[in-house]
């Protein structure tokens, strides 16, 4: 064989190998020639389109990659079939660090969305009589932040003044004017007119067509109570300094994707935009809370 036709030969196998590494996966950098997947739970909203639309006019391709199970873009993002996702809020994520002994990242802050207590008996907090009763939802994360609303509303008192670990065990029943009664988060709303009150989540909230005016106390979402419930973007550890997903943090900031964004929401979010430091600040400090089991 001449040396010719075996470099001949040889050329259609050396074509081979460059087509196969320029088809190689997403790399990790997030680089402008292949896609950032972003793991989200509300990927059908309009305003994820402005997003990658801004995103792609700066050079960066993004794909969504939607979840209807929460227990799956963590995991997913850990074994790196993802670069970034963006469902969850601090307390969530400090939860999970813990449970799994991972270390992803909050680089970002996206909303909050406000946790507040209804009626369709009463006008006000103070209608409320005292021995009443106020529903609450009933999983560890929810049940706690309504606690704190409810403390903040001056309806009950918290032994210690409470955290994002307090559970109805927590309170101080001497010092508290309403009791409260747990249930499932789906039931909340359902159960409004048998009670005197109700801590609703907001896609429950909605679904029930409960508008602001069956608002009797509106949880803050700018006080401390409210930041470990701030959703996020997020990284794993080595990636939070990572600019092209920095960027991304960005541009959800940008005007055009923040209007859509209230376009989608209303006033039942409320946009963030606290520095990633301040967030992973924030994070450490709960997964230090609940190694220690809330003392």
């Amino acid at each position: 064989m001449t040396s010719r036709l075996r470099s001949l030969l040889l050329l259609p196998v050396l074509l081979a190998v460059v087509m196969t590494a320029a088809c190689a996966a997403p790399s990790e950098g997030g680089s402008s020639s292949s896609a950032v997947r972003i793991g989200v739970a509300d990927g059908s909203e309009a305003y994820w389109q402005v997003f990658t639309q801004k995103a792609k006019a700066a050079g960066i391709d993004v794909e969504l990659v939607n979840f209807t199970d929460y227990n799956q873009p963590n995991p997913a993002l850990s074994q790196k079939q993802l670069q970034l996702n963006q469902f969850q809020h601090l307390q969530y994520l400090a939860n999970y660090n813990v449970k799994n002994n991972d270390t992803l990242v909050p680089i970002g802050a996206t909303a909050v969305y406000p946790l507040p207590l209804y009626s369709v008996k009463h006008a006000g907090v103070a209608d409320i009589p005292a021995g009443g009763q106020v529903a609450i939802p009933n999983d560890p994360t929810n049940q706690a932040r309504a606690l704190l609303v409810l403390q903040a509303a001056k309806l009950i008192t918290l032994k210690g003044g409470g955290n994002t670990l307090s559970t109805p065990g927590d309170i101080d029943t001497a010092a508290s004017k309403v009791t409260v009664v747990p249930v499932d988060a789906a039931q909340t709303a359902a159960n409004l007119p048998s009670v005197d009150g109700a801590i609703v989540n907001n896609n429950y909230a909605v679904a029930a067509k409960l508008g602001q005016d069956k608002v009797i106390f509106p949880d803050d979402p700018n006080a401390d109570a409210a930041k470990p419930y701030i959703n996020l973007f997020v990284s794993r550890a080595e990636h939070k300094d990572n600019p092209t997903y920095q960027r991304l943090v960005a541009i959800y900031h940008e005007p055009e994707v923040e209007a859509a964004f209230k376009a989608e929401y209303g006033s039942s979010a409320v946009l963030k935009n606290n520095p990633a430091a301040d967030l992973q600040a924030t994070t450490t400090a709960l997964e230090n809370l609940i190694r220690k089991g809330g003392a």
